[in-house]
């Protein structure tokens, strides 16, 4: 087997895109208090990565109690946190190869939930190395979470990260499996326990603020066929929200695109009302010896 070279552009820019998603994500969760808005805090991580040189490869994900994944800000969206439990999930990519990490901040007064999303990543994170089997990640991960008094949840998963794409192979569960790859030297995963009071499964809630295209193929009106350059130029097939092209655009182009199947919307995910979620995520290089966390 071809021996892989750690030290390489593409895993230094992976590298590259760890540091300022670490810094961004330190910066963005202290912002994060009783009644400054959401659109607030997303606007502020998205614009420091683009300070410190990166792109975001994803829009900021603020997922409120029962949410845990694809809500983000509408544009001009006023909503203002409370005493809640709120997920943070940034991406950032340097040319394309990408970073992804979360945090959750705790203002509901339930800090254990956040304890077993962070201890059961934390307890992962110490398996990693060549060889390992994704399902004995999946196993410790549910077995943290369970032991916390709470529910894994297991239809979310970690994953692999790519160029241009920040979900590839392979697929890392959040609860025990019985087959799974092994992990190899050179692999570029996100590790990403969720924890929750409800029953351990998300469902697609109805808000859509998030889309990525899908293909590219004919579409009436010049307004649509700008917004489909736009997007293959500039976001490629990486996801991005709606408020960043809405206000050149406007939201019918998007609804066009989206009928014609171009573009895809990506619904809330969200677990039973009222049934709070903690989420903690890291992306690894794995090497020879375990693995370089590059988003800490």
């Amino acid at each position: 087997m071809e021996e892989v070279d750690l030290k390489s552009e593409k895993y230094e820019k992976h590298r590259a895109a760890g540091k300022i998603l670490a810094d961004t994500l330190s910066e963005a969760v202290k912002r994060i208090e009783v009644g400054v808005t959401h659109l607030e805090v997303a606007e502020f991580a998205e614009g420091r990565i683009l300070e410190l040189g990166g792109e975001p490869a994803f829009p900021v994900n603020i997922s409120i109690n029962e949410e845990a994944s694809h809500s983000t800000p509408g544009m001009a969206e006023k909503t203002k946190f409370g005493e809640e439990m709120i997920c943070l999930d940034i991406g950032v990519h340097v040319d394309g190869w990408i970073a992804d990490a979360a945090k959750t901040v705790d203002l509901s007064g339930n800090p254990k939930l956040v304890e077993a999303s962070e201890g059961a990543l934390e307890a992962a994170l110490s398996l990693i190395e060549p060889g390992v089997n994704v399902g004995k990640i999946g196993e410790v991960i549910e077995s943290k979470i369970d032991k916390m008094g709470y529910n894994s949840i297991i239809n979310l998963s970690g994953h692999g990260v790519g160029k241009y794409d920040a979900h590839i192979g392979p697929n890392i569960p959040n609860c025990a499996i019985e087959t799974g790859v092994e992990l190899k030297v050179g692999d570029v995963v996100a590790i990403e326990p969720f924890a929750t009071e409800g029953g351990g499964k998300v469902t697609e809630g109805g808000k859509e603020e998030i889309f990525s295209l899908i293909q590219r193929r004919p579409v009436r009106g010049r307004r649509s066929r700008e917004l489909v350059g736009l997007i293959e130029n500039k976001y490629k097939t990486l996801p991005f929200a709606a408020r960043w092209v809405e206000e050149s655009q406007g939201k019918i182009s998007l609804q066009r695109l989206k009928m014609a199947r171009i573009i895809r919307g990506y619904p809330v995910l969200r677990e039973q009302k009222g049934k709070l979620v903690s989420q903690a995520e890291h992306t690894v290089i794995v090497t020879k010896d375990g693995c370089e966390i590059t988003t800490k």
